[in-house]
């Protein structure tokens, strides 16, 4: 019987590697995108008294959040993405979380911004974020979005975890998630 589930355990293993690799495959076509949610910012939410040009009024990555996030740019060359186009939220960790990534410039763009406090924003947001991967897909390429938790959420029905990237196939017809790649395992 141990014997039974070891092997079972091993299979799946293999196979979401398999899976993985597959995603990572996927997002060097152009016609998928990656949806990332900014790494470890220890806390929810924002302090009172946030304000959007001032990141010592912002909840922060954390030292560790900064090393993933450079973690996490080095899968993303590890798997043949050495570039990409990388817009942003423009808190303070997500924009932090883009630039460690070191896949190229950092596009901060309202889109992307936190809805934790703005859910009446919810559908702008989305069409704004839609729009912004179709215009994308035409011109090919890799795609890489920092966000946030609820932001993801509203666009994908996921809940992710810190650094955690949701990959999302592009068609005429839409969005559609095509899977999810795990955070790194350095938490």
């Amino acid at each position: 019987m141990k014997t039974l589930i070891a092997c079972l355990l091993g299979m799946f293993a293999i196979s979401a590697v398999h899976a993985e690799a597959e995603l990572w495959a996927a997002l060097r076509d152009g016609h998928h995108v990656a949806v990332m949610r900014h790494e470890l910012a220890p806390g929810v939410g924002d302090p009172e008294g946030f304000r959007i040009d001032d990141c010592s009024t912002q909840r922060n990555l954390s030292a560790l959040g900064r090393e993933q996030a450079s973690a996490t740019g080095e899968r993303f060359r590890a798997r043949g993405i050495s570039r990409a186009t990388v817009y942003s939220s423009r808190w303070c960790r997500c924009l932090d979380t883009a630039t460690l990534l070191g896949l190229g410039p950092v596009n901060p763009f309202a889109g992307l911004d936190s809805l934790f406090r703005d859910r009446d924003q919810e559908a702008s947001r989305n069409t704004e974020v839609r729009n912004l991967i179709h215009k994308h897909a035409q011109t090919g390429g890799p795609l890489v979005l920092v966000t946030h938790q609820a932001n993801i959420t509203a666009l994908t029905g996921v809940f992710p975890a810190s650094g955690e990237i949701v990959v999302l196939r592009v068609s005429d017809d839409g969005l559609s998630v095509a899977g999810r790649i795990p955070p790194a395992t350095n938490r």
